[in-house]
């Protein structure tokens, strides 16, 4: 099987003259519609960043514009003089002033960062939503050797009594019946011999 190889590189940044428009873009945007549009700015952070916190505030921001919208409605005033237009109007404002910095502040730091990684300099962090490069001393060019399948050593078991020796059998002794049997014959025998005493040698006196 083969290793994971070499991670791809980040996608480079565009150039800073780029960036700067799109700044001064967004930032127009959320500032000359009195916070209207501030929105925006907060959202292109998010896509580009792809990082909770980016939507998160992109989202604070919808709910404040809600709020200001509602305190509008509730004014009945052509130039929001009443004390809910005046709020709402002060909401709208800040709310503009703070997506706007926020924003700078979330791209410059997210294009910082990633011409320092696309040159080599520090790892991005993953939660950019680039992938992480490797590092070059993590790669190898050599062959890959084939392992042997790891074999599990054999483990003891703690209760497994130890093997005993083998008993010797004891030798057979020959049946006393068989002794008895060979006396008895030999007592016969004997008898025979004493009532014939002369049996044997008048046998060889016949057959001479």
């Amino acid at each position: 099987m083969h290793g994971h190889g070499y991670a791809p590189p980040p996608p480079q940044p565009p150039s800073t003259g780029v960036l700067v428009v799109l700044r001064v873009i967004f930032v127009a945007v959320a500032l000359l519609s009195i916070g209207f549009l501030a929105w925006v700015a907060p959202l292109r952070a998010a896509i580009v960043t792809r990082r909770p916190a980016e939507w998160w505030f992109f989202g604070g921001s919808v709910v404040v514009l809600g709020i200001c919208f509602s305190l509008f409605s509730t004014d009945h005033t052509d130039d929001f003089s009443s004390p809910n237009g005046t709020l709402g109007m002060s909401m709208l404002l800040l709310n503009a002033v703070a997506c706007a910095g926020y924003y700078l502040y979330a791209d410059i730091r997210h294009f910082h960062r990633l011409r320092q990684a696309h040159a080599g300099q520090v790892p991005l962090m993953p939660g950019y939503g680039y992938p992480q490069p490797v590092p070059p001393f993590t790669a190898t060019t050599a062959p890959s050797t084939p392992q042997p399948p790891y074999a599990p050593a054999p483990m003891p078991h703690a209760h497994t009594p130890a093997p005993r020796p083998p008993v010797p059998a004891p030798p057979q002794r020959p049946a006393p019946v068989r002794i008895d049997q060979v006396r008895a014959e030999l007592d016969e025998l004997s008898d025979y011999l004493r009532k014939h005493p002369g049996g044997q040698g008048g046998s060889h006196e016949s057959g001479r």
